[in-house]
């Protein structure tokens, strides 16, 4: 019994055609494509219907492999989502998380309508200045009209899952990230919608991951001239999808998905929505099986990629790593979260001017750039998994690092140095892989997480770090906790 699984991050996507035989997890990629952003005028958007044409170019593929698919499920990134009118047509492309168009409108939010206590206490998500419930907000002051035309709001996979099948459905990994979703009543919230003026009308029952939504549209059958193919809500976060696969035996784990974006935490039964939690910004997001996921979004990978494609897109990867590592050892660090490295126009001029005001030696060769990312997000990890370890109460042996980020070996290893813990990585495709879990589990091929995660395992070819140098790397964290981490404050 095969199932396809449609993958999509911020910069590429990928299907992988997947089934389950004696046990063992077998998984070919089918086709991947690139995910484009359009700028057009000022405004950064999504182009959503050239990601809808790769899916349906994925779903072709697989049928003419000829493979009997019995699911097919996409997951994505979170916080953005199309606005459909009256007549089901979509009003806008979405626009982009880093685009500028809701810049200021946090503060505005909190200094005026809702503190940051009530929502948290509401919510239990960390406080971003791109999530939905200020890109919304943004909106509604600046382009009000567009929302009274709008009938319907979707986020991106609940958007695609749409166009797939017709049917409007919200997803519940995907709607705990908005910030308008109550995890202690497991529904939209109804009274923050009211505080900012949002019709609670634009939103959609909200369905649990392993919810059959129902087979591909008549029309989108006849085009591809495919079978009426079940489509899956799975963890439609990516990330929710990432840590359904992470490949772990202890109940009590903690994960890094890492990426464009790092996203470090473990997973827990229930919301950890106290004081410590909302001082610590951190969150708690939607998981498989109603787990949730007690994590902290880190800036990651992103600040490296946009120093590369500053210094031009051909330059070698391998070379910047070789360089760094010949770059002398804890000479300066950056917080990756500070505010300015979301989107700035010269990331390694941003660099250089988070030194300069932290009074650091300023990185000027390639090398001490991205020796001094790198130790930094290294850092950073420990910095974040001591704050989880607080939170659920719990200490963790080692670390499960997951997400194409674990291609860079020299950031895993930095990492369990940073740690003085075990890292185990692997898988890299670990979203594409919850992704197919879950949709095996809904067809009844799995029993249930447990057992998948088991499989996930199976499938895994793991690389093992183990913590070398940690006098000098408990050394080092101080000075980036006295440096670097001064900026917490405004992160």
């Amino acid at each position: 019994m095969s199932v396809l699984a449609i993958d999509i991050g911020a910069g590429s996507g990928r299907a992988l055609l997947a089934e389950l035989n004696d046990g063992q997890l077998q998984m070919k990629e089918i086709h991947r494509f690139s995910n484009d952003p359009v700028r057009v005028n000022e405004r950064l958007h999504w182009d959503i219907l050239r990601l809808f044409y790769e899916i349906k170019q994925a779903i072709s593929k697989a049928t003419q492999s000829g493979a009997v698919l019995h699911g097919v499920a996409v997951d994505s990134w979170a916080v953005d989502f199309g606005l459909l009118g009256k007549d089901g047509e979509l009003l806008r492309n979405p626009y982009h998380y880093r685009d500028h168009f809701n810049e200021g409108i946090m503060e505005k939010i909190h200094d005026s309508l809702i503190s940051k206590e009530e929502l948290f206490s509401k919510t239990g998500i960390q406080f971003l200045p791109f999530n939905t419930i200020y890109q919304l907000a943004a909106l509604k002051e600046k382009n009000g009209d567009l929302l009274h035309q709008a009938d319907s709001l979707l986020m991106i996979p609940d958007l695609i899952r749409y166009f797939l099948t017709g049917v409007k459905k919200s997803e519940f990994t995907n709607a705990t990230t908005t910030q308008l979703y109550n995890p202690i009543k497991m529904e939209w919230d109804n009274e923050i919608l009211e505080t900012l003026g949002i019709s609670k009308d634009l939103f959609h029952e909200v369905v649990v991951p392993g919810t059959i939504i129902g087979p591909l549209s008549n029309n989108l059958c006849e085009e591809l001239e495919v079978p009426a193919i079940p489509v899956i809500a799975v963890g439609e976060h990516d990330t929710a999808s990432a840590v359904a696969g992470v490949p772990a035996l202890d109940e009590s784990f903690a994960y890094l998905s890492c990426g464009t974006w790092s996203l470090m935490g473990t997973e827990v039964r229930n919301p950890v929505m106290n004081k410590s939690a909302l001082a610590m910004n951190f969150t708690n997001e939607g998981g498989v099986e109603q787990r949730f996921r007690l994590l902290k979004n880190i800036m990651g990978l992103w600040i490296l990629e946009e120093c590369r494609r500053n210094w031009g897109e051909d330059v070698d990867y391998a070379s910047l790593l070789e360089e760094a590592e010949e770059a002398p050892p804890f000479r300066s660090f950056i917080d990756p979260d500070y505010p300015p490295f979301l989107n700035p126009a010269d990331m390694p001029r941003q660099v250089q001017v988070f030194c300069e005001q932290t009074k650091q030696p300023v990185p000027e060769t390639r090398g001490e750039m991205v020796r001094c990312i790198i130790e930094s997000l290294a850092m950073k990890y420990r910095y974040v998994l001591e704050r989880t370890e607080r939170l659920a109460e719990k200490e963790f042996y080692g670390l499960h690092m997951v997400g194409g980020g674990i291609k860079n070996q020299l950031l895993c290893q930095f990492t369990s140095n940073a740690l003085g813990k075990p890292v185990w990585a692997g898988p890299a495709e670990a979203s594409a892989i919850g992704n197919v879990l879950v949709q095996l589990i809904t067809i009844g091929q799995i029993e249930g997480l447990d057992e998948a995660r088991k499989i996930a395992l199976k499938a895994t070819d793991m690389e093992y770090y183990f913590p070398e140098q940690k006098d000098e790397w408990s050394l080092g964290y101080e000075q980036f906790c006295h440096k670097a981490m001064k900026s917490e404050a405004t992160t």
